[in-house]
């Protein structure tokens, strides 16, 4: 993550302030649960991994969509039907995603500095021919993870 954590919290209060929103206990505690994640997480995983009672089931999806307004978190679309969450990629840094055709796990990667700048010019090429200037990027990479390979 490359914020610390009480940076973190001092941006996602503000960022929530701009939406007119509070950092209520249970916001705070799923900006805690993600940030201390090694991967992007559902919301089963969430309430599974959070402090008992810390993340309310009833007002978890409540929560998150109000995150995803102020650009604290963002939502992940996977391989199954389960959506994923995951901090906002400017308060966790640049990184990309391993994504599982067969259990729909999601992983987070980061991708070689030479594979970056390909993809950036290939990025800039592309919009070009539309006049489009893009601002970012992300990469998914579909596949098989360790366990799904084994079995």
């Amino acid at each position: 993550m490359s914020a610390s954590t009480g940076d973190l919290h001092e941006q996602a209060a503000d960022r929530l302030g701009s939406v007119a929103q509070r950092y209520t206990q249970g916001r705070r505690a799923i900006v805690d649960v993600l940030a201390s994640a090694e991967r992007p997480l559902t919301v089963p995983e969430m309430l599974t991994v959070a402090p008992p009672g810390a993340i309310p089931q009833s007002s978890a999806y409540r929560n998150l969509a109000v995150l995803i307004e102020a650009q604290v978190v963002r939502r992940l679309a996977g391989n199954d039907e389960f959506a994923r969450y995951e901090l906002a990629e400017d308060l966790a840094g640049h990184h990309h995603h391993l994504l599982c055709d067969n259990c729909g796990l999601v992983t987070d990667v980061d991708a070689p500095e030479a594979l970056e700048e390909a993809v950036a010019e290939a990025a800039r090429l592309a919009a070009a021919q539309g006049g489009f200037q893009v601002t970012s990027h992300r990469m998914d990479l579909v596949g098989r993870c360790a366990d799904c390979v084994e079995a």
